[in-house]
């Protein structure tokens, strides 16, 4: 018997005939490195609609529409399918490479190892957990399913009641196991998070647990949340640096394949750009956050012409503009001037020195106001187009997060020094980001920000509010934070003036609450879909999902 399949990079010194792969030389191992990167670096073009332009900008951490991009800053959240659809195909079409491990691995598969089918678990929880955190309700239980074309969506409350389960199933599979087996039974090198090391999964497996759990404790008929609260924080967590999960930013697989932020940001000019927010750079700059130098770099800043406003709602435009540089503390001259025949204002301010978040959701009046060189921009490491250097990894789930989820269960009675766990949730999140060692304890000790205070509910905006930091570059699950918990308030609040911002779509300035269903999905599963809409509600961005705030 011959199985073909794409090769790996040891994949010559196991096989003899290019391009296959006898079975008594195969494993389940080669079948698992596509399922992980294809959920959090897909290629170019779902990664550019999808992570960027929707999850970073909902989150806020990311925005655009400044005069010379391809787009206003109101793009996705006034709903566009073209951007939706990538997204939802990306996210639907993932579930076939999970299911190809799944299915060889599982208790008489071709590859069965009961190991190994625990971690594809874990990786399929982490993938629904995204999944329906973006959409709502989506196919789950006959998804995959053998002869089953048009599968049935399932209730939002219900793929996280599942999913717990997987996970607690995982972990017992897992037990005491270090590795999935010897030789070409061990995942190693082919497992792109914890080179095969098991008890790492089952750590992350069991932070996952923690994560899903309090997002839905509160919700309707979430009656599992408060047990598996419990049970995971009385099981190990990811504590530690070498215990985050991460994915290594590739330099070997095409763009086309496997993309990376540099992919967009390098290619096509300064169309394609974006800038770091203002919700964001106010906040690390106003706080003495020293994450700020290395999530963004200073705004290019010297000359930067504005036009000259011929309307009251101008006038409003270039007074946003200026407050905004005042705000940041900027030192900038006005002058008027002329370019091309045409009356300009003239603002100087020291080039790259600064630190300015561009203003999210801006329409397309404000569009022409907006500068690029006003605005900071995400620091070079993050940019960085492939084969350049150390680009940033893509965080699948982090030490970090791990303490503030614990932090969030000890304020909310589940036990636990809660500003202990706070702390260090800080420290890990900062330690992510190579901050220095002495600069986070400065920031620990007198930071008014680093210590837990007041009532329940304060102490959880600080809590969510420093998640929400410490996800950049995760936009999907920061996005999920400020929904659910309602912080950073700014953030959750929407925008509030037409004649500046986006107010197109159904959100009329509202957050966005989810994106809406593909057009493929529409088109081919109809029934199922309008019985799943019965249940949630319209599908629309404003819709808000089971677990939301």
């Amino acid at each position: 018997m011959i199985i073909s399949f794409s090769c790996t990079s040891d994949f010559d010194e196991i096989n003899q005939e290019p391009g296959v792969v006898r079975t008594e030389e195969a494993s389940g191992r080669y079948f698992l490195t596509n399922p992980q990167f294809k959920l959090f670096a897909p290629d170019r073009f779902p990664y550019w609609r999808g992570p960027l332009l929707h999850g970073d900008r909902f989150a806020g951490h990311f925005a655009i529409g400044f005069d010379g991009g391809w787009w206003s800053g109101e793009l996705c959240y006034a709903y566009d399918a073209a951007y939706t659809d990538a997204t939802w195909d990306w996210l639907a079409g993932y579930l076939r490479d999970i299911d190809v491990f799944l299915d060889l691995t599982i208790q008489g598969g071709d590859f069965e190892n009961q190991r190994m089918y625990a971690v594809g678990l874990i990786l399929k929880g982490l993938y629904y957990q995204k999944y329906t955190d973006i959409f709502g309700e989506v196919p789950y239980s006959e998804a995959g399913v053998a002869d089953v074309l048009s599968p049935g969506f399932d209730a939002h409350r219900d793929i996280y009641a599942g999913v717990i389960e997987e996970l607690n199933t995982a972990m017992e599979m897992i037990g005491d196991a270090t590795t999935t087996g010897e030789a070409l039974q061990d995942l190693a090198e082919n497992d792109l998070y914890y080179g095969g090391d098991l008890q790492k999964w089952k750590k992350l497996a069991n932070t996952l647990k923690l994560r899903m759990a309090l997002r839905a404790l509160g919700a309707e008929g979430a009656d599992f949340a408060e047990a598996a609260i419990t049970e995971a924080i009385n099981a190990p967590l990811i504590e530690l640096p070498e215990e985050n999960a991460l994915l290594e930013k590739d330099n070997v697989i095409d763009q086309f394949t496997s993309s990376v932020y540099g992919d967009v940001w390098h290619n096509f000019g300064l169309g394609s750009n974006w800038t770091v927010s203002k919700y964001l750079i106010d906040y690390l700059r106003d706080n003495n956050d020293p994450r700020l130098e290395k999530y963004a770099a200073p705004a290019i800043g010297g000359a930067c012409l504005m036009p000259q406003p011929s309307s009251a709602a101008e006038e409003k435009i270039v007074d946003l503009m200026l407050s905004n540089l005042d705000d940041a503390g900027v030192e900038y001259t006005r002058t008027d001037t002329t370019v091309a025949g045409e009356s300009r204002i003239n603002i100087r301010m020291a080039p790259n020195t600064y630190y300015v978040g561009l203003p999210g959701r801006l329409n397309i009046t404000s569009f022409y106001f907006a500068n690029y060189n006003f605005f900071s921009i995400p620091a070079e490491r993050i940019i960085m187009p492939k084969n350049s250097g150390d680009i940033f990894p893509e965080i699948i789930l982090s030490a970090g997060e791990a303490y503030f989820l614990r932090a969030e269960a000890a304020v909310r009675g589940y036990g636990g020094d809660a500003n202990a766990l706070f702390q260090e949730g800080i420290r890990q999140s900062m330690l992510l980001w190579e901050v220095d060692e002495a600069a986070i304890n400065d920031f620990i000790a007198n930071s008014p920000m680093a210590t837990l205070t007041g009532t329940d509910d304060e102490m959880l905006e600080k809590i969510n509010t420093q998640r929400w930091v410490a996800d950049y570059t995760d936009g999907f699950e920061a996005w999920a934070v400020v929904r659910k918990s309602g912080y950073p308030a700014n953030v959750a609040a929407g925008v509030d003036d037409p004649d500046i911002y986006g107010f197109g779509g159904e959100l009329n300035g509202a957050y966005p609450q989810r994106m809406r269903y593909g057009s493929n999905e529409v088109s081919t599963n109809g029934n199922n879909l309008q019985e799943a809409l019965s249940r949630q509600g319209p599908d629309l961005q404003s819709t808000t999902l089971w677990w939301a705030k």
